[in-house]
């Protein structure tokens, strides 16, 4: 059965320009099974191919001439434009050489869309940057929409994605599903199982399977200090990353550490959230906050599968949860986080015009902390999120 993603929409709108299609995301969130659904839905009316990169002969002949593709395909160029799906561009050695030849040579006539795993590869092997040619589609592991979609809850999804308020025969079942959905994540394989014990199995899994391939291909000698890192951060989650403590700790060196934060960010395991500043001598310096992009993920590498009610960590956890709602609906760079050095602190953010504070209960909110941000920032809106609210208001759907 296949499960509609929303970023198919997106995808959809740009078929019919010349621009190459690149979607991106971690490995398991699904990018083959979205290009092969355009590949089946366009190979009605059009000449589709498909082509699989981890192929070492279709590998071997791109890496000796971009022309090679056709050889491939078994076809050339003709009048009506070719539909070619490539999944797993980073094997190439030159992917954007590759890129860029068949767009300024057959850009009338061949649409490529194509997918990489472990985008890090992808940025160190892009020496162009192919501006002008590309558009870029990050895949995330499932929203909560899609998370209903994949369990067959479409009325919840219909009455919610309406804005409307949910009737009361549908509380518990929706209380049920997100509590389902924030403790074991929205990676496709984990959502479909409904065993919760299968659900961490298959977590296990991947947080070692999928990640020691990404260990692999960015070259990565210490394999049990990449871990360990992981493990660090998933403990600290919405805490400020200190490469130097952190290069202390795990005995490397701090371009080592930065190095294993660039590809755990590449690899769409964690996002580093940036301080917002207006006066970089009085709030806080450089030092960036720590997100996971999916929350099972997050809780095998701490062991932890709690209900969030019962969680000494709820107050990090809540934060987590509320940077990946947000993720769905602002690119990362307008996502920030405001600190002083004197601990005045607000969460998040959002575009330099509104600033959330999260908190799991009201009771935990005090007003007068929050004075001074107030006083510096009138025209930025703060805004009090608790469990309760984010479930009513700010989940994607």
């Amino acid at each position: 059965m296949y499960y509609l993603r929303d970023i198919e929409r997106k995808i959809k709108q740009n078929i019919d320009n010349d621009y190459i299609l690149l979607l991106l995301g971690a490995r398991q969130v699904g990018k083959t099974t979205v290009i092969r659904k355009f590949y089946e839905l366009l190979n009605d009316k059009n000449q589709c191919f498909f082509i699989n990169l981890e192929n070492p002969e279709y590998k071997a002949l791109l890496n000796q001439h971009p022309e090679n593709l056709f050889k491939i395909i078994g076809a050339s160029v003709a009048k009506e434009k070719i539909f070619i799906f490539i999944d797993e561009i980073q094997y190439l050695d030159n992917p954007t050489n590759f890129l860029k030849f068949i767009y300024d040579e057959y850009k009338t006539k061949v649409k490529l869309i194509v997918t990489g795993s472990s985008a890090f590869y992808i940025d160190n092997k892009f020496k162009d940057s192919l501006s002008g040619r590309k558009k870029i589609f990050n895949l995330y592991t499932l929203n909560f929409g899609e998370f209903l979609e994949f369990k067959g809850e479409k009325q919840i999804y219909k009455i919610l994605s309406g804005k409307k308020d949910l009737p009361l025969i549908y509380k518990q079942k929706f209380d049920l599903l997100f509590s389902e959905y924030i403790t074991y994540g929205g990676y496709p394989r984990v959502v479909l199982e409904e065993s919760f014990d299968e659900k961490k199995n298959i977590l296990e899994a991947m947080s070692y399977d999928y990640i020691k391939k990404d260990i692999y291909e960015s070259k990565i000698s210490d394999e049990e200090k990449y871990f360990s890192l992981m493990k660090i951060l998933a403990h600290q989650c919405g805490g400020l990353v200190n490469a130097n403590e952190l290069s202390s700790i795990l005995g490397l060196s701090q371009p080592t550490i930065e190095n294993y934060l660039y590809v755990m960010q590449k690899s769409f395991h964690i996002a580093l959230v940036n301080p917002f500043y207006k006066n970089i001598r009085k709030e806080i310096s450089k030092m960036k906050k720590v997100y996971f992009y999916d929350l099972g993920l997050r809780n095998q590498l701490i062991g932890n599968f709690q209900n969030i009610e019962f969680r000494s960590d709820k107050g990090e956890y809540l934060e987590n949860i509320f940077f990946k709602e947000f993720l769905f609906k602002e690119k990362i760079n307008s996502i920030k986080y405001w600190r002083t050095i004197n601990q005045n602190e607000v969460d998040f953010i959002i575009n330099e015009k509104h600033a959330f504070e999260i908190k799991f209960s009201e009771k935990l909110i005090k007003q007068s902390k929050y004075k001074l941000f107030k006083e510096k920032f009138p025209d930025i809106d703060l805004e009090f999120v608790t469990f309760n609210s984010l479930k009513e208001k700010y989940i994607y759907v």
